[in-house]
């Protein structure tokens, strides 16, 4: 259930003549019980206005309401991408999934995959109270495993969300992303008739987990081994993420919603090539292939840390916010 919602007024900007400054307020709310905290950024306005609202999610892992994966990972996606859409009068929240941020919360014990889907809704539901948001004009943007969020919770919640941006998106069930990534890291690293043979286990691993029969490592290379055991052991939430394809839930969009895909032509979790499926489910998609554009939406080869988003990539998100835009 959600429960709203506790905010305070933690920064300001000097307001403009006769408007009324941007803002920053920390807002809490509940999502089976459990506190989460976020950033809700909110564009300098005209007094009374109402703002259309986007709801950031974050990629796989602890990812706070940032983007980043402390202390080991910075890239600052979510909050680049909050300060994008704020410079079109977009409103945004962003919030600390579970196990991330200052508090570290972790999700409730037996969770499943849905745990992180009605976190984000109650996040969803937090924005629509704000009393600056237009209730007809809330989107959700999600980055990663973010951009299959935005689905599930896109064709879950009310209002429906009249925008969605998918970027570099979970277009394919979860351990068929997870050999594919694993597979080309293989064949880069290996002679092939060695890579060969390591591909071959791991499809006979997830075609046994998948029907409930006993998994085994042998043969598998060590750290390869290590990775399917620790899958093993999170079987079944695994299981639950596994069950959801991208694409089938991807066809409940209604037609009318504006959507926004985007893939990088370098980024080798998300290629650009397993993307129809997704898109053929889509009403009226808007694909935008970034040219030498990695997972983290930088060019190839950049830092991870102190980056700013790709142009290319802020110019489709412009181009996807335009209706909404207050500039």
């Amino acid at each position: 259930m959600h429960s709203l919602i506790v905010a305070t007024l933690v920064a300001a900007t000097v307001a403009p003549a006769g408007g009324l400054p941007a803002t920053d307020r920390e807002l809490t709310f509940r999502a089976d019980g459990i506190a989460a905290h976020g950033t809700l950024h909110v564009p300098a306005h005209r007094p009374g206005a109402r703002l259309a609202a986007a709801l950031l999610l974050p990629g796989s892992g602890p990812t706070d309401r940032n983007g980043n994966q402390l202390p080991a990972l910075r890239p600052d996606t979510l909050a680049l991408l909050a300060d994008a859409l704020g410079r079109d009068g977009i409103m945004t929240f962003r919030f600390d999934k579970y196990g991330s941020g200052p508090a570290h919360t972790p999700p409730p014990a037996g969770a499943d995959y849905g745990v992180f889907v009605r976190q984000a809704a109650a996040a969803y539901a937090t924005l629509r109270a704000q009393p600056e948001t237009n209730p007809a004009a809330m989107l959700i943007a999600g980055h990663s495993e973010g951009g299959l969020n935005a689905l599930l919770v896109g064709t879950s919640v009310w209002p429906r969300p009249a925008g969605l941006a998918l970027i570099a998106p979970q277009d394919q069930r979860i351990l068929d992303m997870i050999a594919a990534q694993v597979g080309a890291q293989l064949d880069a690293a290996l002679p092939p008739e060695q890579a060969l043979a390591q591909n071959q286990l791991i499809t006979t691993w997830i075609a046994e987990f998948r029907a409930g029969r006993p998994t085994g490592t042998e043969g598998m290379l060590p750290s390869i081994a290590g990775l399917f055991e620790t899958l093993a052991a999170q079987g079944a939430f695994l299981r639950s993420d596994d069950a959801i394809y991208p694409p089938d839930v991807a066809r409940k969009v209604p037609r009318g919603t504006r959507v926004l895909v985007t893939c990088g032509t370098a980024d080798p979790n998300v290629p650009c090539d397993t993307l129809p499926p997704l898109l053929q489910a889509l009403p009226g998609e808007h694909l935008v292939t970034l040219d030498g554009i990695d997972h983290l939406l930088h060019p190839a080869g950049s830092p991870a840390e102190g980056q700013p988003l790709a142009p290319a990539f802020l110019a489709a998100l412009h181009q996807w916010a335009r209706p909404w835009s207050a500039r």
